[in-house]
Formats: structure tokens, sequence, C-alpha cells
């Protein structure tokens, strides 16, 4: 599976939070490389990820609840949600 760091649209990036997220679920992904590959995504992505301090409408609308739950909790892990961000909120 390739991952890029950079994407043009959220739709691009929600496909791709989907599809790492799965490949973990089934086990075709470590843990390490699921939590390194939604860190670096995130940091270099940041506006397409929030606004006003939730996940983005078109994120929440592709990826869905409980993928959104894996990414909010990975990014507090790694402390990158600030206080106050309450993502799937």
């Amino acid at each position: 599976m390739e991952i890029k760091l950079f994407y043009k649209t959220q739709r691009e990036l929600a496909s791709t939070l989907n599809s790492i997220i799965d490949a973990y679920w089934k086990n075709e992904i470590s843990e390490e490389t699921l939590i390194r590959s939604i860190t670096d995504i995130y940091l270099n992505n940041q506006r397409k990820f929030l606004k006003e301090d939730n996940f983005t409408t078109v994120l929440k609308q592709q990826c869905g609840k409980r993928r959104l739950e894996v990414v909010e909790r990975i990014l507090e892990m790694n402390g990158l949600l600030k206080d106050g961000q309450t993502a799937t909120g």
C-alpha cells in the first residue's frame, strides 16, 4: 500500500485513512505502521483534518465514527490534538 504525505482533497485523504485502518483491522499492517502513517499524514495535512476543532464533515462522512475514533486516539497519544479539540465531538 502506497501512502503519500500530502493530499490534494479531503476525499483522497479520507480514502487513504480508510485503507490504512482497514488494513490494520485485517492484520495486514502492524500497529506501529498504523500509528506512524496516521501521524505523518496528520502532520502534513492538518487543514484537511480539522475545522473548528472537529474532524471535517467530509472525513466524518467518508470515514465514519469508528475509524475516526482510532485516528483521534492516535493523535491524542502523540500529543497532536490541542486541549479542547474533541475531534469526534
